[in-house]
C-alpha cells in the first residue's frame, strides 16, 4: 500500500546467490561486513526472508544466528532488525519495552501513536502467536493511570474510518476539548483520550484548526500546559501523527541524534520500520524542518560499517 520507502524490491533478485554471498562473507576468519550490509540493506523484507530460507536450505544454518555470531554492537542490532518482518519487528520492540524492570514508555508511545488501526490489529495478532500472550494484558500490567487508558484505547484500533467530515461534530469536539483543558481548573483527561484516540484522522485535523480558532492556541500548546509526564508525551505523539506521520518520525530521528550521544535504539527502530513505508517523505520533512538532510546528520553522528548501513537505508541525500 505504501511506495514511499527507500527500500524496494531488488531486481534482478537471486535468493540463492545472495545466500551464497552471505555465507562466504561470514565463513572462516573475519567477516566481510560490507557484503553483508550491502545485501541486507538493498533487498526488501520479503526478499530477505527468501534469502534466509535459501541460506537454511543450502547450508543447514540459520542466517540470523550467523549474523548474531559474526557481527557485534550496533551493526549487529541493525542487521538482525532488518531480518524481522514488519509486524514481528513491532511486536518484538513492544515485548522488550515491557520486559523486566522498568518499562520503556518511549517505545510504546512511538509505535502505538504512529501505526494505523490495521497495523495495530496485525501487531496484536503476531504478538499473541509469537509470545503466546495478550499484548493489551501485558501493557496494562506495566502501565497505569491516564497513560495506560490512552494506550488501551489505541490498542482497540477502532479509530473512526475516514469518510467525510461532519462540521457540526468538529465544532462540538473542539468545544469539548477547550472546556476540558483551558477553561477548566484541572484537566478532564478523559475527554482528550476519547476524542484523540477514536476520531478519524481527517476529522481530527479539522478539530485542531477549529480549536485554534476558538481558543487562540494550538492543541499541542494546551496539551503541554494541561498534562504532564508519559500521558503528555503520548497525547503529543498522537496529535503529531494525526497531522503528519512523516513529520513525527523526522522529529523523532532528529532528536535521536541531536546533542551529545546518539539514541541508537530509536535511530535503528525508525530507520528499519519506515524504510519500506515512508522514509522518502520523512527525509523531505527532515530537510524542511531542520535545515539539514537526514543523510548529513547520520553521516556526522555515526561511524564505520554501522554508518554505511544506515546511509544505504537512508537512500540518498536531499541537499
Amino acid at each position: 500500500q505504501y511506495t514511499r520507502g527507500t527500500v524496494t524490491a531488488f531486481a534482478p533478485f537471486d535468493a540463492r546467490a545472495d545466500a551464497e554471498a552471505l555465507r562466504k562473507a561470514m565463513k572462516g576468519l573475519g567477516t566481510d561486513e560490507e557484503t553483508v550490509l550491502t545485501i541486507l540493506t538493498t533487498r526488501n523484507n520479503a526478499q530477505r526472508q527468501e534469502i534466509a530460507s535459501a541460506f537454511k536450505t543450502l547450508f543447514g544454518r540459520d542466517l540470523v544466528d550467523d549474523l548474531k555470531s559474526e557481527l557485534t554492537g550496533k551493526l549487529e542490532t541493525l542487521m538482525v532488525s532488518l531480518m524481522r518482518p514488519a509486524y514481528i519487528f513491532d511486536a518484538h520492540a513492544l515485548k522488550h519495552a515491557i520486559k523486566g524492570a522498568g518499562t520503556n514508555e518511549k517505545v510504546l508511545t512511538e509505535i502505538l501513536a504512529s501505526r494505523t488501526p490495521a497495523e495495530v490489529q496485525n501487531i496484536k495478532q503476531v504478538y499473541q502467536q509469537e509470545y503466546e500472550a495478550n499484548l493489551e494484558d501485558k501493557i496494562t500490567g506495566e502501565t497505569s493511570g491516564h497513560f495506560q487508558r490512552l494506550l488501551v484505547v489505541l490498542l482497540q484500533a477502532n479509530r473512526d474510518p475516514d469518510v467525510g467530515v461532519d462540521e457540526a461534530l468538529v465544532e462540538q469536539d473542539a468545544q469539548v476539548l477547550f472546556r476540558a483543558g483551558e477553561l477548566k481548573w484541572g484537566t478532564d483527561e478523559e475527554k482528550f483520550i476519547t476524542i484523540l484516540g477514536t476520531r478519524s484522522v481527517s476529522h481530527l485535523r479539522r478539530v485542531f484548526d477549529k480549536y485554534m480558532t476558538i481558543s487562540g492556541f494550538q492543541i499541542e500548546e494546551t496539551i503541554d500546559r494541561e498534562t504532564s509526564g508519559d500521558l503528555e508525551k503520548l497525547l503529543l505523539a498522537v496529535v503529531k501523527c494525526i497531522r503528519s506521520v512523516p513529520a513525527y518520525f523526522a522529529e523523532t530521528l532528529f532528536y535521536s541524534m541531536k546533542g551529545a550521544g546518539t539514541d541508537d535504539d530509536t535511530l535503528i527502530r525508525v530507520m528499519v520500520s519506515r524504510s519500506e513505508v515512508d522514509l522518502l517523505d520523512i527525509r523531505r520533512e527532515f530537510r524542511k524542518n531542520f535545515a539539514k538532510s537526514l543523510y548529513q546528520m547520520i553521516q556526522k553522528d555515526t561511524s564505520g560499517d554501522y554508518r554505511k548501513a544506515l546511509l544505504l537505508l537512508c537512500g540518498g541525500d536531499d541537499d
